[in-house]
Order: structure tokens, then sequence, then C-alpha cells
């Protein structure tokens, strides 16, 4: 008996790796190009007297009531000029970056062949952390902000060190599909804490069929001890949800707890600062994740599903 069972484990495993070549193969087979904007480079090459001519030529970064002396200003500003400094030394040539949206965008071709290719434009923005990426498919481009991804070190960032470490260049990719997956994913019906961590799981289940070759630590944003933490306290923080009767509450401080981004997660003891951020992230992606280990479910119906349905079905259940 365990020698059947131990064949037919190495048989499924076969037959997944199998799989998961043709997808890799046929995805990475399909014609794309992206064609890459730098109006960073056309806003900090030009001088004040050109903005007539960036107006016409991007009249979306010039939307009305927009203060074009400020512009100007930001134009020859030598903080602004020092920022682009920067972002070109990383940025100057773009090709590598430009290499791997076209792959990720074969991955969503592949499972959303509705899905138009997108213009990339780079920008430099204001430095703000909630517009890193903006995928628009109804304008159907895809903007970066570049000055968000020197590195969590780079000495322009005075920001708290649990949002630096999203500014690495690694974060572009995930960064990206999880934009797309606004358009995707369909947000919970409803607002208890299981229905929001299944949501965030499939996001980053969406990670995990367009990334196939990023990293479980830069799909989460997680360094490899947090990943560590998070495999071996996994009973313990999800008996700790159960007894508390979390899963099905409706309260917004699990939310703000244990899905938002954060220096850690809040448990409210004493040994909190060791845990990372975003455990409810994490606790989705292993639920989604077991769904679809034990159900034959394709991905664009799973982004559809509901998360109670998910969970019923998932077998979910800490390993440790």
């Amino acid at each position: 008996m365990k020698k059947f069972l131990c064949f037919l484990c190495v048989s499924m495993l076969v037959v997944s790796c199998k799989k998961n070549d043709k997808i890799v193969k046929d995805a990475e087979e399909i014609p794309l190009t992206i064609e890459v904007d730098r109006y960073d480079k056309a806003f900090f090459e030009s001088k004040p007297q050109d903005l007539p001519k960036l107006k016409a030529k991007y009249p979306d970064f010039f939307p009305s009531g927009i203060d074009e002396k400020y512009l100007a200003e930001k134009m020859v500003h030598p903080m602004w000029r020092q920022l682009y400094q920067e972002v070109e030394k990383r940025y100057s040539n773009f090709d590598a970056q430009k290499t791997d949206i076209e792959k990720l965008f074969k991955y969503i071709k592949y499972y959303y062949p509705e899905t138009k290719t997108p213009k990339v434009i780079t920008v430099i923005q204001d430095m703000d952390p909630d517009y890193k990426v903006i995928y628009s498919r109804d304008k159907n481009v895809l903007i970066i902000s570049l000055e968000l991804y020197l590195g969590k070190d780079h000495k322009f960032y005075e920001y708290p060190n649990y949002q630096k470490k999203t500014f690495e260049p690694t974060q572009m990719l995930p960064d990206i599909v999880e934009s797309f997956s606004h358009y995707i994913v369909k947000p919970p019906s409803e607002r208890d804490f299981l229905s929001q961590m299944v949501y965030a799981g499939k996001q980053m289940y969406l990670k995990d069929v367009l990334l196939p070759e990023t990293s479980e630590e830069d799909k989460i944003c997680y360094t490899t001890e947090e990943l560590k933490w998070c495999d071996d306290n996994d009973v313990e923080v999800w008996k700790y949800f159960v007894e508390e009767n979390m899963l099905y509450s409706t309260s917004s401080k699990l939310t703000q707890n244990f899905i938002a981004p954060g220096p850690f997660s809040k448990f409210g003891m004493d040994n909190d600062k060791d845990t990372p951020a975003r455990i409810g992230v994490w606790f989705g992606w292993q639920i989604v994740r077991s769904f679809m280990e034990n159900n034959n479910v394709p991905v664009q119906k799973l982004m559809l599903m509901d998360a109670k349905e998910i969970f019923q079905k998932s077998k979910f259940k800490p390993t440790k």
C-alpha cells in the first residue's frame, strides 16, 4: 500500500511538472512586444519653454487645473534634477525591465487572451508609495514611477523601513500584477476577515501563475526569515484566529492589524515586533493554494469565486 501511494504521488508530481512545462512553453511563445515611452527622460531633458510641446505629446499628464508653473520649476529644481540623475544611474537602459514586462504580459495573455498589450510609460512623480504602478485597462497604459524602485537603502527615501523594502527593483513585477489584479480578482462581497484574507490570497496566487520565476519572498515582499516565521508559527497563529472568533468577524481592526501594510502584525502581545506584517495575506495565500491543489478549477474561475466556498473546499490546515 505504501509503495502504491508513493508511486501515485510521484506520478501526480510528474504530471504536474509536465503541465507546468507546457504552460511555460505555450505562454512564452506568444508573440508580443512592449512599447516603452520614457516620459521621465522627455520631461527632465526638456526646458521650461518646451512645456507646450510636452503638453501636446502627453496630454494625460497635463490635466485641466494643473499648475504649469510648478512643472516648470520641477524641471530645473536641484533636488528633482538630482533624483532624475539617480533614476538614470539605475534605469538609463530599461531593456532588461522591458524584457521582463513582456514575459509577464505573455503569461497574462495566456490566461486572459483578451488583454491588450499596454504601452509602458515611465515617470518620475511625487514619490507617493500608493502610486508606484498604475495599470489602466481603459487607456491601455502601464505607468511606472521609477523613483520608487531605487532600492530600500537609497538616500532619498525618508520612509519607515517596512515601506522602504517595497522600493526594491524586484518589486516592480509583483506591483504590476497587483495593479492588474484589480481588473481580474472579484472584490469580496462580504466584510468579514476571512473574505479579506481570501481576496488577498487570490491576488497572491495570481502572482504564482503570472510570475513563475519570481521568488516567494519577492511575491509577498517578505525576507526569508519572515517566511520561515510564518511556516514555523502557522499552527499557533491559525489557532489564535479561530479561538478568538476572528474568521467571520467584520471588525475593520482585523484588516488593519493583519492585512494592511505595517511594520509587524498586531496581536496585542509583547512579542508583536517579532512577527511579519500582513500575516493575514500569507494565510489567504495558503488557503487559495490549498484550494487549487485540491480542486480542478481554472484560474479565471478562481478569481471570481466566493471566499467561503474557496475556504470550505480548500481543505486548508496548517502544516506544523
